[in-house]
């Protein structure tokens, strides 16, 4: 069922997210002095359109489509040839009508977005059809394939190339957005738009005031009145909005059909949903984004990840051995600063900071799910609508698009509370002074550590993001604390006795330990927490160290 009606589902769920808005209360409590708005929803959507009559048994429903139209199989190619050139004539008439640019873009490394906003702000456009922007592109379409058995045609379903319009407009609901067709059977569509561009229609509607940069708000007027706004994108009858983009797509869809019968079945592709989190002061982000980051990075394993996501785990806190999952997290460099992100099954939780501005500063921390067979709705069964609810397997339909809002939710807000454990009270001279002074392990008197000088960037090297889930090895440190490769057997046994070194020195300054029975180490929790001071001191400005001193 594409429509769901206003039903107790919709209330049942718009108190649970009312909630699990709720859910937070842990990060907030512990940054309250420091947050002044939170906004929780849909970042980017990626909907398809599929004729999915036509998929039927590898071909059997273009067959069907053939004989109640009063074809021969024979005429295959010429027909869906002329429908091809009819579709792309009808799909390009209001362009054509209106002056809007059409464009053929031959390198897939060009940005169709980017040409589409010039020609908007170029043209001063600032409602319906910008432009259409054609190209060739991989498709999976039907082939007429000669069965030496049945000396028949068959018709299969293979991958091909075929070209694709894109239409790119400032639609009245969903603000700038773009909608791709397939022009050649079985018409697929793609439809990607934003959550947050859809906030900002709805805010210009209501009179609330705002500052918007790229897809995020560092300030809004009434923070509690754009969140109101933004969960009635819950309720949107999403079958009646998507077929509508549809029908422009494909003006002839009727006609081309009118023997045939057959419908767009809606599902989404891909799904990300963001918790923004503004602080006002841009120091004060600029202060604690280092420390939730290096305790991201360093605390974060993966039975946390797993569970962040909804995931079982062992009452011992271990993964389940069940699981054969794909699990890892990454670490990297973006412009606008360092982003963090954790995969699973392909499924991400990511966190960065979004933007700094003289109005507010935003960490966000977004959920994207590409993939539901991990997830299950409460739902009755398909086909079904009126039949009891179960714990049934979520659906990529849009019929289950509310679930996956709340499942994102939850993900988003695990992190957030997750993060509140950060350590960032202790004086960085507490944390280290201990470090510093000589110890003894196992009988052996070892020197104290050099934190910020000779011994720095060994310790920031074991903290390193991609060390978190399986911890690190003599060899993996090599790596990163020499350059290029030994120059003979004896350099490379040099170079494995100092590494040994250097890790027995943090081990008996308790800041690594050995994993049993192999040859890896993890952090210890005290190491977690005065690595991550020390990081977060060494990337704190002269003034910022000055005025907290």
């Amino acid at each position: 069922m594409e429509r769901r009606s206003q039903s107790s589902y919709d209330v049942c769920f718009e108190a649970r997210i009312a909630e699990e808005r709720n859910a937070m209360k842990q990060f907030i409590a512990k940054f309250a002095d420091q947050v002044d708005g939170i906004l929780c929803g849909f970042d980017r959507l990626v909907m398809r359109g599929e004729l999915r009559a036509l998929y039927i048994a590898n071909g059997g429903g273009i067959e069907q489509y053939f004989r109640s139209s009063g074809l021969m199989f024979k005429d295959f190619g010429a027909h869906v040839e002329r429908v091809s050139r009819r579709l792309k004539e009808a799909s390009l008439a209001a362009a054509v009508e209106l002056g809007r640019v059409v464009r053929y873009v031959p390198s897939a490394a060009a940005s169709k977005e980017d040409i589409a906003r010039q020609l908007a702000a170029e043209q001063k456009i600032q409602s319906g059809l910008v432009c259409v922007l054609n190209s060739v592109e991989p498709c999976m379409s039907f082939q007429a394939v000669p069965n030496r058995e049945t000396k028949k045609l068959d018709f299969k379903l293979e991958q091909r190339k075929c070209l694709h319009l894109y239409h790119y407009l400032i639609h009245p609901v969903f603000g700038f957005m773009n909608a791709r067709i397939q022009t050649w059977f079985p018409f697929r569509i793609q439809i990607c738009l934003n959550g947050r561009e859809w906030l900002a229609r709805q805010m210009d509607q209501a009179g609330l005031r705002y500052v918007r940069q790229d897809n995020c708000f560092p300030w809004i007027e009434d923070f509690a009145e754009a969140q109101r706004l933004m969960d009635q994108q819950l309720s949107t009858h999403w079958a009646e909005e998507l077929n509508g983009i549809a029908a422009m797509l494909n003006p002839i869809h009727e006609e081309i059909f009118q023997h045939f019968h057959v419908n767009y079945y809606w599902s989404t592709h891909q799904s990300e949903s963001a918790i923004d989190i503004r602080f006002p002061q841009a120091e004060d982000l600029k202060r604690l984004y280092p420390l939730l980051l290096q305790h991201a990075m360093t605390t974060f394993g993966s039975p946390d990840v797993l569970r962040f996501l909804g995931k079982r785990v062992r009452l011992d806190g271990q993964v389940p051995q069940s699981f054969n999952g794909e699990l890892f997290s990454d670490v990297k460099q973006r412009k606008e600063g360092i982003r963090i992100k954790h995969y699973i099954e392909g499924n991400s939780l990511k966190m960065y900071d979004k933007a700094y501005t003289e109005v507010g500063s935003l960490a966000r921390i977004e959920t994207t799910i590409n993939n539901v067979s991990p997830f299950r709705s409460y739902r009755p069964k398909e086909g079904e609508p009126n039949g009891a609810p179960d714990w049934r397997p979520m659906r990529r339909g849009i019929a289950d698009l509310y679930r996956r809002a709340e499942v994102s939710q939850k993900a988003a807000e695990r992190y957030a509370d997750a993060l509140a454990s950060v350590d960032d009270s202790r004086r960085l001279e507490e944390l280290t002074k201990d470090l510093e002074r000589p110890t003894t392990w196992n009988g052996r008197k070892v020197r104290g550590l050099r934190v910020l000088g000779e011994d720095n960037e060994m310790l920031l090297a074991v903290s390193r993001g991609e060390f978190n889930l399986n911890g690190f090895r003599n060899r993996d440190l090599q790596r990163l604390l020499y350059d290029g490769k030994p120059a003979d057997a004896a350099e490379g046994k040099r170079r494995c006795a100092a590494m040994s070194r250097k890790l027995r020195m943090l081990r008996a300054h308790g800041l690594i330990k050995k994993v049993p029975h192999t040859h890896r180490y993890v952090l210890t929790d005290d190491g977690r927490v005065a690595i991550a001071a020390i990081s977060a001191a060494q990337h704190a400005t002269v003034a910022q160290l000055s005025k907290v001193a």
